[in-house]
Order: C-alpha cells, then structure tokens, then sequence
C-alpha cells in the first residue's frame, strides 16, 4: 500500500540537490508531501527535480533559487516563498558545507557560521509566521555531532582567531562550532514557540558520503573520496531528517536532538541555555532580525 503519511504537507529543504537534501526530498516526495527544494544552480535544481519526480510518482515537487552565502537571497526567498506557496507545515534546515580554510560571506561573516547557522537563522524567523499559521508544524535543524568538538567563542564568532595549524583540524573545529550553533538556536527558538504548535528539533544524520568538502582545494578535496567508503549512504543518512520531520510519534516533542531515530543528549555546552540566548540575540544583530516571532 502506497505510503501518503504527509499527503497534504508542504516540506521546505534548503541543499536539497543533492546528497541528504535530496535523499529526504525523495523520501518524503514518496510519502506524499508536497516538495520545495532549494538549490543554488537552476540546471542541477531541474534535474533533481526530475529526479524526485520520476523516483516518487509525486508531481508536486517545486523549487526556488538562492545562494545562502547571501542574507539579501535568503530574505528573497523567503519572500519568494511566502507569494508562491499557501501553506508552509516543515522546514528542513539541510544546506551545509565545510571549507578547508577561513572563507567570507558576501556579507562579512565566516562562510561555515555564515551558511550553515545565519542562513537558516534568517531563513527560519522569516517563515515563521507561516509555520505558526498553519502549526501543528515542524522545523528540523541538521546539525552533527560534530558540535561535541566544535569551538564557538562568543567573542570569536567569525573565527579570526579560529584556523591555525594544523589547518585541518581547525577548520573541523569551526564546522563543529557551527553545527553546535544549529543546536543552541533550536534550544532557543523552540523555548520560544512553546505552545504554538511549532515544534524544533536537531538531528545527526550520522557520517554520510556526500559532496560536502569536495571543493575544497588541494589535498583537501580528495579528503571526501579517501574516507566515503567507510561513511553511510545520503539516503541512510536522511532516515533521520525524515523520522523527524514526518514521525507520528513526535508530535508535540521539541527542543531535541536525534541521531538517526533514536532522541540522544547533545553535548553540555549545547544544553547552555544562557549561551543559547546570548547566540540568539548576537545572531539577530548580525542579520538584521527583530528576533519578534509573532504570527
């Protein structure tokens, strides 16, 4: 018997071109949910979009353009969203990426704190009205469990100070610290929404073979190929992200992280609830934001 658990249900995925972005989207097309994707490249975004259609038998599958290096095309495609869609019921914050070496934003920030924590910051405020307007609704943060021995210095937010020698390890260490920083912005946020029907929740979704880092330079972009073998696949990977977004059994559960299906405890300074508001306000400043999350 076909599967129509989320017949009905609009899914919002940044990074869903490839990897575990467009694993879940596949999944979740297979369920019966309504699909936009986000990507960056019009003619990737088309084919993936084919792709989940043929995989899925779902014609309900959209996307929308917008690099996320840029806060001025996260604004615009949230208000891309808001005119082209009616309804908003989960938003998978997915996109992520890792850079051997200390990068900048179009907007000045760090691109790993940039991309992978203001991006879906912003993302995330902007749509809530939408989200709060059609709850019960949820919001699933990727995040890894990377953010164990991630550095995040609240006065080193950009990492001026972060990569050092040896390059590798540093550059892991501020992925980490944005990684922790999805999961102190769920903390945050979902304290927030209590009562609203909008729940937040983290996920792991475990060490997975996917194009993150392959762009990197030198010896640095065969990193990804020496070690995939050993990682999981994008779709057992996306177990996770679905079991999250689409879970009878959750509903109502927020302010959690998951790794795969199974709800863990993240590390003692993702559990700091002061250091979860003092990011909080910091990232509102840093993005333009009121922080209000009124309907």
């Amino acid at each position: 018997m076909k599967d129509t658990t989320m017949q009905g249900r609009t899914c919002l995925i940044t990074g869903a071109t490839s990897g575990i972005g467009l694993a879940t989207a596949r999944l979740l097309a297979a369920r019966g949910a309504q699909i936009v994707m986000v990507g960056r490249d019009l003619a990737r975004t088309q084919a993936a979009r084919e792709e989940i259609i043929e995989h899925s038998g779902n014609e309900q599958v959209d996307f929308l353009l917008a690099d996320l290096g840029s806060l001025a095309q996260v604004r615009k495609l949230a208000a891309e969203f808001r005119t082209r869609f009616s309804a908003l019921h989960v938003l998978i914050n997915n996109a992520g990426l890792v850079t051997a070496q200390r990068e900048l934003t179009e907007d000045g920030f760090e691109r790993m704190f940039g991309v992978n924590h203001l991006a879906h910051f912003l993302l995330t405020l902007e749509l809530l009205p939408v989200l709060r307007r059609h709850a019960p609704s949820r919001v699933v943060l990727v995040s890894s469990d990377a953010h164990r021995f991630g550095r995040l210095d609240a006065d080193d937010l950009q990492s001026e100070r972060g990569f050092g020698f040896p390059t590798l390890v540093s550059a892991m260490r501020v992925y980490g610290g944005s990684k922790l920083a999805n999961l102190l912005f769920g903390q945050a946020l979902s304290r927030r929404l209590d009562g609203t029907g909008v729940t937040v929740n983290s996920v792991h979704p475990g060490a997975v073979a996917t194009n993150m880092g392959k762009n990197n330079q030198g010896w640095y972009s065969f990193l990804p190929k020496l070690i995939s073998p050993f990682f999981s696949t994008p779709e057992q990977g996306a177990t996770a992200s679905l079991y999250v977004a689409s879970s009878p059994g959750l509903e109502g559960r927020s302010g959690a992280y998951f790794v795969r299906e199974q709800e863990v405890t993240p590390s003692a300074r993702a559990r700091d609830s002061q250091f979860a508001e003092q990011l909080f306000h910091r990232s509102c400043e840093m993005v333009g934001h009121t922080g209000d999350i009124e309907a």
